[in-house]
């Protein structure tokens, strides 16, 4: 992996002086922390062929524009790899309500950019009738295409004295919703929780708890299924 590396333009001025394979990996990546003239850089090899990684690379470029997300730095599609600079967290599985407003102020940034994209499908193998159900509801109610995260799992959240969202793998067009119900399942938000959390998001304008209701249920449906697929 050194001497991979060591063809990129960004590290030819660079003593590189570790790349050690992290523990804790994931499903899509194998995940390196390379340091290099004394700084920390996450270096992923990609490993799946079905994730649109040209759309990946500029949500996270995107992203990073507003602050949400580490410095992007080499993609090679050929090579299968990625690069950014090592971000410095924590992760939460319990948040309080400044990380619940914060989160909120967060996905309203990213919820801002733009990406001419079609919506993506939410494809649910076992479509129960609790599943049909929650489908036939999100119809009654008008689209809200952003462009989502649509992974916002713990893991893939870091709080410091900010909060940046990492892994972009899934990210594409798909309703605000999604990505609401995405942290409100994670987070096992309360009632008062998910009210602040949702306040914040639509500044106390009207929103919709049915529809956000109907997407927990797809989301739990799709980890469910996404969980099952990867034992």
């Amino acid at each position: 992996m050194i001497e991979l590396l060591k063809k990129y333009p960004f590290f030819a001025d660079k003593l590189i002086i570790s790349c050690d394979l992290l523990t804790n990996q994931g499903y899509c990546n194998a995940n390196y922390l390379v340091i290099a003239s004394d700084r920390k850089y996450i270096v992923r090899k990609l490993l799946r062929d079905d994730v649109d990684r040209e759309l990946e690379w500029k949500v996270q470029t995107l992203a990073y524009g507003v602050g949400i997300t580490a410095e992007p730095l080499v993609f090679d599609r050929e090579e299968g790899i990625m690069v950014s600079v090592f971000l410095e967290g924590e992760h939460k599985d319990k948040l309080d309500k400044d990380d619940v407003k914060h989160l909120a102020k967060i996905l309203q940034k990213l919820h801002a950019l733009q990406a001419d994209h079609a919506p993506i499908t939410l494809d649910i193998e076992n479509k129960t009738e609790q599943v049909l159900n929650a489908f036939a509801m999100i119809e009654t109610y008008p689209k809200e295409y952003v462009l989502c995260h649509n992974d916002l799992n713990p893991k893939n959240i870091f709080f410091s004295k900010d909060i940046k969202l990492i892994d972009w793998e899934y990210t594409g067009v798909n309703d605000k919703y999604f990505d609401l119900a995405c942290v409100c399942v994670e987070f096992k938000l309360n009632d008062g929780m998910q009210k602040v959390f949702l306040n914040t998001y639509f500044e106390d304008e009207h929103f919709m708890l049915e529809k956000l209701k109907a997407y927990k249920i797809i989301y739990e449906a799709l980890c469910r299924e996404w969980f099952d697929s990867s034992l």
